[in-house]
């Protein structure tokens, strides 16, 4: 039985127009409702295969109506990857849109899965593409890059506060690379990470229940030695393939473990084709972070 729906209404704005209710307070309601769990669709080849199904755009595109038709009505996330959809060209970017679409149109809320960054009106660019009510590929939210300076990122921060949408941006990734300059040493004596976990905590200020602005925090780094209190969702990839379970969730997040968004992609779609299967194990997974943090 399909669970509620997150829903995008309209706040009121008294004595101006009506905003959309922000995607912090969606979020949260969806998580709430649905169990805190965010499902990736990540189309690679080898899973396309895994599946019974040719690497080419038919193949691309059975996969992605089957884990939206069996997900979208009941996990709080998906979370398109792009990259995989792009290799296939514009054929493949229909594919998105329509997935996109179905899914918000089911109740779920998608997360385009882009790390775009960049500067002025490139970023602006992005910004429109995922960010605007109306665009082809408009999404509840969109991950991106602040190392051009989190100060690149302000044409997505006030497109998502326009639109009702949120973004997470890149602080603590789960691949092991990411050390370099995520750990680097800023001026202020302070992690890279943590100055740009500085940013979203003052983006976040005084927003109710969540703010909007989330960071990506990788379930696998066992302790993460920063202040994750940003007042926003916390998106933490790694659980299943990369290592991490749910239990670890409690210590690598500490006080802010109820905004934890769990991320996993393999480990639900290895149970295609079949949509129960999918179901299933969507919803073991999400009682599971539910039992570790006790939401």
């Amino acid at each position: 039985m399909p669970l509620p729906t997150p829903g995008h209404r309209p706040s009121p704005s008294p004595g101006g127009p009506q905003r959309p209710t922000p995607f912090g307070a969606r979020l949260r309601r969806a998580m709430d409702t649905r169990g805190p769990l965010c499902v990736g669709i990540d189309p690679h080849a080898s899973l396309l295969t895994d599946w019974g199904l040719n690497d080419d755009i038919a193949g691309l595109e059975r996969f992605t109506r089957t884990v939206v038709d069996a997900l979208a009505d009941r996990v709080a996330v998906l979370k398109p990857q792009s990259a995989f959809f792009e290799r296939f060209g514009s054929r493949g970017i229909a594919v998105l849109e329509r997935a996109v679409a179905d899914a918000r149109a089911a109740g779920a809320l998608v997360l385009m899965d882009a790390k775009r960054g960049d500067i002025g009106s490139t970023m602006g660019a992005y910004a429109a593409s995922y960010l605007h009510i109306g665009s082809p590929l408009f999404s509840d939210a969109v991950t991106v890059s602040p190392y051009l300076g989190f100060g690149s990122l302000r044409p997505a921060l006030d497109a998502a506060v326009i639109n009702g949408a949120g973004v997470f941006v890149l602080a603590l990734t789960s691949n092991p690379e990411g050390a370099e300059v995520q750990r680097s040493t800023a001026a202020n004596g302070k992690s890279l990470a943590q100055v740009m976990l500085d940013h979203m905590a003052a983006e976040n200020a005084g927003a109710e229940p969540l703010g909007s602005v989330g960071a990506v925090v990788g379930a696998t780094l066992g302790d993460a030695r920063a202040d994750l209190d940003i007042n926003g969702p916390l998106l933490a990839p790694g659980i299943g393939a990369q290592g991490a379970t749910p239990a670890d969730l409690p210590g690598v997040f500490g006080a802010a473990v109820r905004n934890v968004v769990p991320s996993v992609s393999r480990g639900v779609l290895r149970h295609g084709p079949d949509p129960a299967g999918l179901r299933d194990a969507a919803a073991r997974l999400a009682d599971e972070v539910r039992t570790a943090v006790n939401a």
